[in-house]
């Protein structure tokens, strides 16, 4: 079994669309799924890329993803990945593909000088808890995710004008 992380390409949105599309499911959420490839092809390769993902690939098969953005820690000053999504197909799991993608992550994270990597994890996961305390993350009991979206989005966005770039 020969295993390689590549950073998706052009081309890849398809592959990277069925993936996301195989977590929500997993997920249990796939009826909150609508993205679509052109949707990633400008998140990731627009003019403006918002992200990046790495893809696995066993014997030439795509059998992960770790979607991901860069953050930045108003604390240390520097900025740090998030992990939006990782996914490892059924058939690849249970062979250390999850923890080498989460290395590569923190790998890129340490070659460029940023303090962190962070994630969320669905409380029902036990696996993906278990191979996160496994790698040294550290659960963060103390914060509660908040998200704002959808009518009560565009709601609160009625109260604010718009900001003027001053340049």
């Amino acid at each position: 079994m020969t295993t390689h992380i590549r950073r998706a390409r052009p081309g890849d949105e398809g592959e990277i669309v069925a993936m996301i599309r195989e977590l929500a499911e997993f997920e249990r959420a796939s009826h909150e799924c609508t993205v679509v490839e052109s949707q990633i092809a400008t998140a990731l390769f627009g003019d403006d890329p918002i992200g990046f993902c790495n893809i696995a690939e066993v014997d030439g098969e795509a059998a992960a993803i770790a979607l991901c953005f860069r953050n930045f820690s108003t604390w240390d000053g520097v900025a740090g990945i998030y992990l939006e999504d990782l996914f490892v197909r059924d058939k690849f799991r249970r062979r250390g593909l999850a923890r080498t993608m989460i290395a590569t992550l923190a790998r890129e994270c340490v070659d460029n000088g940023y303090s962190r990597l962070s994630w969320a994890v669905l409380d029902w996961n036990v696996n993906a808890i278990a191979l996160y305390d496994a790698v040294g993350g550290k659960q963060m009991s103390e914060w509660i995710t908040y998200r704002v979206s959808g009518s009560e989005l565009s709601a609160l966005a009625t109260e604010a004008s718009p900001v003027v770039d001053s340049s």
